[in-house]
């Protein structure tokens, strides 16, 4: 019998997290809400959630004095998974309301959808995951069938520096976007995967599959 995982929900004053520990508790599987540090780092793995503003985001991990223990954690090989603003900010920087740095955990910028969208802002609802590649065996989109729909909730956009770091993309208006993000043991979803039925708790039980694989 495998141990289950202890996967600390970084709390940096964002994000829906009840919903997230929901979702985990749903899939037989703890995770804890915290902002302490000691706690992260005695962690397994991160889940970074998140709705709101990037600056509000690195500011809420900055007041907290977690930015740096996240970052840690991460390069120590440890799984990480960013939902919505918890994927933004794995980002080099962001351009919403000025331009602030954020983890470099991912190389790449997070911008405004552009102005020829052709739709609304925000980008609210349920969109279609299009995959980049076939064979999805040991990562978040493990069995995930191409054309799922999940939810969204977002004005602004994630472009990594690299197209082999984004695994998934979604079409919105005249815009390709990047909705499934990775760079080896760190992961991120634009969308919200505990809101998006029964393909996002399949999402997250392939993070969790993933975390007791690492450990």
């Amino acid at each position: 019998m495998k141990i289950k995982p202890k996967i600390a929900i970084v709390d940096y004053g964002v994000g829906n997290l009840r919903s997230l520990i929901r979702a985990f508790l749903y899939l037989g599987t703890h995770a804890g809400i915290t902002e302490e540090i000691k706690e992260i780092s005695d962690s397994d793995a991160l889940v970074l959630p998140g709705d709101g503003a990037f600056a509000a985001g690195m500011k809420g991990l900055a007041m907290r004095n977690l930015s740096k223990p996240v970052t840690e954690m991460a390069k120590l090989g440890k799984p990480v998974l960013g939902i919505c603003l918890g994927a933004q900010i794995l980002m080099s920087e962001g351009f919403e309301f000025g331009h602030f740095k954020g983890l470099s955990l991912i190389p790449g910028q997070v911008v405004k959808f552009p102005k020829a969208l052709g739709e609304k802002i925000p980008h609210i609802g349920w969109n279609e995951l299009i995959l980049r590649k076939k064979v999805w065996k040991g990562t978040i989109l493990e069995r995930i069938k191409p054309k799922s729909n999940v939810y969204f909730i977002h004005s602004y956009i994630m472009k990594p520096k690299s197209s082999s770091d984004v695994f998934a993309f979604t079409k919105y208006g005249n815009c390709e976007f990047a909705s499934v993000i990775a760079r080896g043991n760190i992961w991120g979803c634009q969308f919200h995967p505990e809101k998006s039925g029964s393909v996002g708790l399949a999402i997250i039980n392939n993070f969790i599959k993933i975390v007791q694989a690492h450990g």
